[in-house]
């Protein structure tokens, strides 16, 4: 009696240990496919996240070509005024020293003629 109570406990045993691995061995392939959810799940929010990124990083660098571009623009508008005022100051002077020397040559004429008619 005593075997066939220990072969039955025995039994009872083994099969809750195969039942028992079998659970296990379940919720560990559970488990690896809530592992591979997650990673990717994970790895799509980081391209997500990295689309976003690449898109700021573009929008940003067109904002700064766009105000380099409006900077240029201004520079060359003031040089173009600072150039039409160098020209027209420059003409200025010319027009200065033309009618200077008209005078001087007047005046020397004059004096010439004056001289001319004092010797005749």
């Amino acid at each position: 009696m005593k075997k066939l109570i220990l072969s039955t406990v025995l039994l009872l045993a083994l099969s809750l240990s195969f039942t028992s691995c079998r659970d296990e061995a379940k919720k560990a392939g559970d488990a690896v496919e809530n592992a591979v959810d997650a990673t990717e799940k994970a790895v799509e929010s980081a391209a997500e996240a990295t689309e976003a990124a690449a898109s700021d990083v573009a929008e940003g660098a067109k904002e700064v070509a766009n105000d380099a571009a409006e900077a240029v623009e201004s520079a060359v508008d003031a040089a173009g005024e600072a150039v039409d005022n160098a020209a027209t100051k420059a003409g200025d002077a010319v027009d200065g020293v033309v009618e200077k020397a008209g005078e001087t040559v007047d005046g020397a004429v004059d004096a010439a003629a004056d001289k001319l008619k004092a010797a005749h």
